[in-house]
């Protein structure tokens, strides 16, 4: 697994515009699919979760490397940003880290969006502590009652008489929907929980914090912090985030990552969608750090 740094800002427009190659008999299906690529090449706009966003970057830099005049912007925020702009229309995909919530299927449908899914890969999100944190596994109730304010310092969990510096996505993101659903079991974060903007901030903050704790997607694991093994049966197995136990389902905290997209939006954004889904594109989801589709 290649893990990968994304800039903070999250922002990538680019536009590759290939020339005729000119090639013999032996290029002629090659031609035929850039004069295809060519004829529906479109501008795109993708908007949403910061978790989706490296990988949404580069499918979008290797399909416009393919696609001659191909143009797709890239822009992260978390997934319900990204929801917010397809239901406004000022986004053409929105990516999220999460299913739709009741609240947003109806808005969407009040704002005449007919929205279509497609799951793209998985995620296993990762909780990360300091690199000098003596502390190298949790269970899930652990780590409800630190991320609900219960727990406090390490000590209480095997660690240093330290306190615990807790560190969470903001309201926004589908990964702070997906963590209170999954592992706080619903519950309130606790008032204390500092609110980052985006992942790779909760990936710096804990680099630099030697009492923090935060959880990211597993493509923004790093040298500069330590993933902690999970036990979701009472202690019982302990099992570290990683492609291989995300694949084979042990690690207990993994998750489908979507687009959305308007139906008429669709005669646009399928070329790119259908490259993300294809075979080339899913080896690019294991390669950038995700987990793909066909296990």
């Amino acid at each position: 697994m290649r893990s990968i740094k994304t800039q903070v800002s999250g922002l990538l427009v680019a536009t590759l515009l290939l020339g005729a190659c000119g090639k013999g008999g032996d290029a002629k299906t090659e031609n035929v699919e850039a004069d295809k690529s060519t004829s529906s090449a479109t501008s795109i706009t993708i908007k949403g979760s910061d978790t989706v966003l490296p990988l949404a970057q580069q499918e979008a830099e290797k399909f416009m490397g393919k696609n001659a005049g191909a143009s797709i912007t890239v822009v992260g925020g978390g997934t319900g940003v990204g929801l917010s702009a397809m239901q406004e229309g000022t986004t053409d995909i929105a990516m999220a880290s999460r299913g739709l919530k009741t609240e947003e299927k109806l808005k969407l449908k009040g704002a005449k969006k007919d929205v279509k899914e497609a799951l793209i890969a998985y995620d296993a999100l990762s909780v990360i502590v300091h690199p000098s944190n003596k502390v190298n596994q949790l269970t899930r109730e652990q780590l409800e009652s630190i991320f609900t304010g219960k727990i406090t310092n390490w000590k209480e969990v095997g660690g240093a008489d330290e306190k615990i510096v807790a560190y969470s996505r903001e309201t926004s993101s589908g990964t702070y929907e997906f963590f209170k659903e999954h592992v706080l079991d619903k519950k309130n974060y606790a008032n204390g929980i500092l609110m980052m903007p985006a992942t790779g901030s909760i990936v710096q903050s804990v680099s630099q914090t030697t009492g923090a704790i935060g959880y990211i997607g597993l493509a923004y694991e790093t040298k500069e912090v330590k993933s902690l093994g999970v036990s979701y049966d009472q202690g019982k197995t302990f099992v570290a985030p990683s492609m291989e136990t995300a694949k084979n389902k042990s690690y207990p905290i993994s998750r489908p990552l979507y687009f959305f997209y308007d139906a008429t939006s669709e005669a646009k954004v399928k070329p790119f969608v259908d490259y993300v889904l294809s075979a080339e594109g899913q080896q690019m989801v294991q390669e950038i750090g995700y987990i793909p589709l066909s296990k």
